[in-house]
């Protein structure tokens, strides 16, 4: 087996003293360009991989980030890692993900979760991103953290996130301006700001398009494809069927295809669908969903180097808002009557 090169190695065959080689290697300041490059080139050509265990010791950092979320849907637990491990691929961190059930009906559980893991920071997901006593016991420990599209507090510590109302309110206006003015909405989770937000921004569209709330059918979801297929069942086997069917994301979208499939409802001929997310479901189904983009990964990388700012020392961050796009598929079209 190969000797685990040490700095030691790599200031020899650098020609420099070892407190360049660790001023290098922590990206500390007023090292020479050229010996910084030297330095750097070594390393990689001795393969040198730092001891966690070492540095952590000396630094009294565990250098493990936390990533705490709530029972979402499998392609969003998905886009949330891989946004955080492309972000961390070059750093010294390595992440740690902690799911946690209910976290709104036990905060004290995911304080005591998230305190017990010896993270240095943690990126929270919703809903614990939008728990008062889950910040405020963060801030009281010293525990470093980022939002991840947080619906309430915006302005409270580091977040990326995604005007989610604003959203909704573009796949809701594209089905009235196709022409539909009979709706059904499946919800996601009760514990999700996210629920709300997407619900606010559907009816600010349906408001303003003089489309009355109460002749809006609501389904209760939770993110999950067999909620969805429970949601689109009571929809579409009621008299006064929808003409079109928003929900809260793909998952559950992709549910009320199947459903209406089911019961021979041919979509989009007698029943639009649309989605939210543009997840990977949204594609694979059929016909393919008409959906409002979240760009899951990026927002969880910007949440993650604004985590890794603060960790740096940096003391405010600005709140990151990415953009939506709307892709208009296979599942929507002009309602027949």
């Amino acid at each position: 087996m190969n000797k685990r090169a040490t700095i030691m190695d790599i200031a020899e065959q650098a020609g420099v003293s070892a407190k360049t080689v660790s001023r290098v290697l922590n990206n500390e300041p007023y090292v020479r360009p050229d010996l910084r490059e030297r330095v750097k080139a070594v390393a990689a050509r001795l393969d040198y991989q730092p001891n966690m265990n070492a540095q952590a010791l000396i630094s009294r950092r565990s250098f493990l980030i936390g990533l705490t979320y709530e029972r979402p849907s499998p392609s969003y637990v998905v886009d949330l890692q891989r946004g955080a491990l492309d972000r961390l691929e070059s750093e010294r961190y390595r992440l740690v993900v902690l799911p946690f059930a209910e976290a709104r009906s036990d905060a004290a559980g995911l304080i005591a979760l998230l305190r017990s893991s010896m993270v240095d920071g943690v990126l929270l997901a919703p809903p614990s991103c939008d728990i008062p006593e889950v910040l405020d016991s963060l801030d009281a420990a010293g525990i470093r953290y980022a939002r991840i599209t947080p619906s309430t507090m915006p302005g409270r510590g580091a977040c990326a996130m995604l005007d989610e109302r604003e959203a909704a309110r573009a796949v809701a206006q594209y089905l009235i301006d196709l022409g539909h003015r009979r709706f059904g909405i499946v919800l996601g989770h009760q514990s999700h700001g996210a629920t709300q937000a997407r619900l606010a921004g559907y009816r600010d569209a349906l408001d303003a398009a003089g489309i009355d709330a109460g002749s809006v059918a609501l389904e209760q979801g939770d993110f999950t494809y067999a909620s969805g297929q429970r949601a689109a069942r009571a929809l579409l086997e009621r008299t006064d069927r929808p003409s079109a069917i928003l929900a809260q994301n793909d998952d559950m979208a992709a549910a009320v295809l199947t459903t209406a499939r089911e019961l021979d409802i041919v979509v989009p001929d007698e029943l639009s669908v649309a989605g939210f997310d543009d997840a990977e479901i949204a594609r694979l189904c059929w016909p393919q969903l008409t959906t409002v983009e979240q760009p899951v990964a990026s927002i969880a990388a910007d949440a993650t180097d604004q985590l890794l700012h603060l960790l740096g020392g940096k003391s405010e961050t600005v709140p990151l808002v990415h953009p939506y796009r709307l892709h208009l598929r296979g599942s929507t079209a002009a309602p027949h009557n």
